[in-house]
């Protein structure tokens, strides 16, 4: 007895509608940068640790695949576009790692390198240009189980490492990326 005879045409269509997307159903994505999978096509709020009602400091960004899936596009703002960015991290075959360049407001950049351990990734960047005497920083980011993302930061600065900014964020739908 085939499964159509088994519960009917109408059984048949919720079970295709019931199952999973595979891969070959998601769009294609370089394999190098698939841990990012997650994160793609969703809008991200964060609130920065030293974040207060009275002053607040909030992040919204928005990753997207870019290129025909062979890069990561990351366009983020703080405070309804008083500071904001644009990444983009694609794999290098020649320094067979991730690597990133991130445009910025403030009229400085930075390139880096980038690796996944599990479900964090660490990055370290060189800073061209005026970063208020910032010329390095480490991040790390880590993807948790409920969803949420944690991220931290060092700045290198007069030459010598100092905390940076760290947030939590959290997938909003509702949030915007705002540039000035």
């Amino acid at each position: 007895m085939s499964i159509y005879q088994k519960v009917g045409r109408w059984g048949v269509i919720l079970l295709i509608l019931g199952l999973p997307a595979t891969a070959a159903d998601s769009p294609k994505l370089n394999e190098n940068l698939e841990k990012f999978r997650p994160l793609l096509g969703k809008t991200w709020r964060g609130e920065f640790k030293n974040s207060t009602p009275e002053k607040p400091t909030v992040d919204v960004a928005r990753w997207e695949r870019a290129l025909n899936g062979q890069a990561i596009r990351i366009l983020h703002s703080i405070n309804q576009g008083v500071y904001g960015g644009e990444t983009i991290i694609q794999w290098s075959p020649e320094k067979k790692s991730l690597v990133y360049t991130y445009f910025t407001t403030a009229g400085f950049q930075t390139t880096g390198t980038m690796t996944w351990s599990g479900s964090k990734y660490t990055s370290l960047e060189k800073v061209t240009g005026d970063a208020q005497g910032v010329t390095e920083v480490k991040a790390i980011g880590e993807l948790l189980p409920d969803g949420t993302l944690v991220t931290s930061s060092e700045y290198l600065k007069n030459g010598k490492w100092e905390p940076g900014h760290s947030a939590v964020y959290r997938e909003d739908p509702k949030a915007e990326v705002v540039f000035k």
